[in-house]
């Protein structure tokens, strides 16, 4: 059996699985990215719920995997040469997932660096600009009296969404034909910019059309569905 006894992370969330890639997350739209691949990749997994909420990210157990204090992270306890890996940035993880299997990024050298750039593209620019206008629009930012800054990042998030309406002409995926990354990463921001957050009406979702239908066809699929729910919120 595996011995993962040298990562501080596991005295508080222990491993009932050792031998299993551990996931420690929660179910946001950056969490959900990792859940969703391992579903759909098939890799066996144990999740562990790192409750944001209560802060659990910025105890020493969580820091010692990732310094920066944000989910998620994980321990694939067989990594390269057969060797525990620990990595965090939901990103990078989304890409060692992939490159592992062999799945879910484009064999071809072109089309896998043209993925990996529609990866960076949703941490760079989706991610950062959709979580703005959630702070402004739905949580403790929308008491400002001063609207600029929901303003500035409700246009800025309306523009993203032409970028992947115009990027989505034609294609049923970011990549075309192939469902990859790209997807993964983007699905749950942009149900959650409309969903969760309540901001589809202002950045006008309803005038897109190639957007809601790949939303759609995401969300759709069985693995997502499963992912969007791991790990369990806390009741």
């Amino acid at each position: 059996m595996t011995d993962l006894s040298s990562f501080p992370i596991t005295k508080k969330w222990p491993a009932q699985h050792p031998d299993r890639l551990q996931l420690y997350s929660f179910a946001t739209p950056n969490g959900v990215k990792v859940s969703i691949a391992l579903e759909e990749l098939g890799l066996a997994y144990e999740a562990h719920t790192v409750n944001i909420g209560a802060n659990e990210t910025w105890t020493p157990e969580f820091l010692s995997l990732n310094p920066n204090g944000k989910i998620p992270a994980i321990i694939d306890p067989n990594g390269p040469g057969g060797e525990p890996l620990a990595l965090f940035e939901s990103g990078a993880i989304l890409l060692y997932l992939a490159e592992k299997t062999g799945k879910l990024l484009p064999a071809d050298p072109a089309k896998r660096y043209e993925t990996i750039q529609w990866v960076f593209f949703q941490m760079a620019a989706i991610g950062p600009m959709f979580g703005q206008v959630g702070f402004f629009y739905k949580f403790a930012g929308r008491e400002y009296e001063d609207k600029r800054p929901l303003e500035r990042y409700r246009a800025e998030s309306q523009r993203l969404l032409g970028v992947l309406e115009t990027r989505l002409e034609g294609r049923e995926w970011i990549m075309g034909e192939e469902y990859t990354i790209a997807d993964i990463s983007m699905l749950g921001w942009v149900r959650n910019l409309i969903g969760f957050y309540g901001a589809r009406e202002i950045v006008q979702f309803d005038a897109l059309k190639n957007v809601p239908a790949w939303l759609e066809r995401g969300l759709a699929r069985p693995a997502v569905q499963r992912g969007l729910d791991i790990p369990k919120r806390p009741a």
